[in-house]
């Protein structure tokens, strides 16, 4: 189960580094201002979607609770889970790298993730069926990533369950000339 659960991150994880097409405005729609969008526009606002996203997971720490159902489990039972997320970067058409170290009960694996990102308007969604995960097996998975949270589903064989926690953000190293020593004192 724990394993299942694993998969299940890994794949939220890759789907929310990445987007598609889908989370850009709609061609040919409005935008708030009420003026049409050009495909230029559509195109300009997706990269720079795809940029949030790459910026807001690499480096970045994602730290939760899922639950369990299935045979044997106690679906009210909240346990913890860690993602600890390399650099991520987009491959090709809607795909994503995700290299993640995955850490929860007993169990700490590292591996580089390629997952699918869908959007939903501007929220990218990691949509995962049968993904096949050494040593986990076969994960599907729907997670979402909005507002420095992620939440979603994860399922694994005849287990599946729920995900949620808090993205923090890569820690920021302060440039040399940044740091206190390295300020000149005015006088």
């Amino acid at each position: 189960m724990p394993r299942q659960l694993v998969i299940v991150l890994f794949c939220v994880l890759y789907a929310a580094a990445m987007p598609t097409a889908a989370h850009a405005q709609q061609d040919g729609r409005s935008s708030p201002s009420g003026k049409q969008r050009t495909n230029a526009d559509t195109a300009q606002r997706h990269a720079e979607l795809e940029a949030a996203l790459m910026e807001m997971l690499s480096g970045a720490t994602l730290e939760g609770s899922y639950t369990s159902t299935g045979p044997g489990s106690d679906p009210t039972r909240l346990s913890r889970d860690k993602y600890t997320l390399g650099d991520v970067r987009k491959v090709g058409g809607n795909l994503w790298l995700i290299p993640a170290r995955i850490q929860y009960a007993e169990h700490d694996v590292t591996l580089p993730i390629t997952v699918p990102i869908h959007w939903a308007a501007d929220t990218p969604v990691i949509v995962v069926d049968n993904l096949g995960l050494p040593p986990f097996g076969a994960v599907s998975a729907r997670v979402m990533f909005f507002g420095g949270h992620y939440a979603g589903y994860w399922q694994h064989g005849e287990h599946g369950g729920h995900l949620f926690g808090v993205i923090k953000p890569r820690e920021k190293v302060p440039a040399s000339g940044d740091s206190p020593a390295g300020q000149q004192v005015k006088q």
